[in-house]
């Protein structure tokens, strides 16, 4: 008996994270739609792409070298959790922006890997992002 009254409560707890999480993809597509967004996000996902790839370049290159040559685990602590926000903020910008810029399903792809590859985002941000690069696709 008490089993299955948990199972109604994690149930309802799922049902209204459900909603929340409906609830607030709604008001954003409406302020997305309303105030057009992507105008404003897509100078902010530029500035964001530089970001994520500069901490990624510094964090790989400089912070891990460091860490297991000198055995310094600083730098990494330093670098890691702006490098993993700025590493969730281009991802989702990119999924907000990528309908607006109308990107085929592959260039959408093409710009989430990216952010994982080093120099990746560079070369998003010169390919797709620039208006000689949009003019292209």
């Amino acid at each position: 008996m008490p089993l299955n009254i948990i199972n109604r409560i994690l149930v309802y707890l799922n049902f209204l994270k459900a909603v929340k999480i409906f609830s607030y993809s709604l008001i954003l597509k409406y302020f997305y739609t309303k105030f057009n967004v992507m105008l404003k996000l897509l100078p902010v996902f530029r500035v964001i792409a530089l970001l994520e790839g500069v901490s990624y370049i510094l964090l790989l290159f400089i912070a891990t070298p460091i860490k297991y040559m000198y055995k310094d685990p600083q730098y990494v602590g330093l670098l890691g959790m702006p490098h993993g926000i700025l590493f969730m903020a281009y991802v989702v910008i990119a999924v907000l922006i990528s309908a607006d810029m109308k990107w085929p399903t592959r260039t959408f792809w093409i710009v989430l890997l990216a952010s994982i590859i080093p120099f990746g985002t560079f070369y998003v941000d010169k390919k797709y992002l620039t208006k000689s690069g949009r003019a292209k696709h």
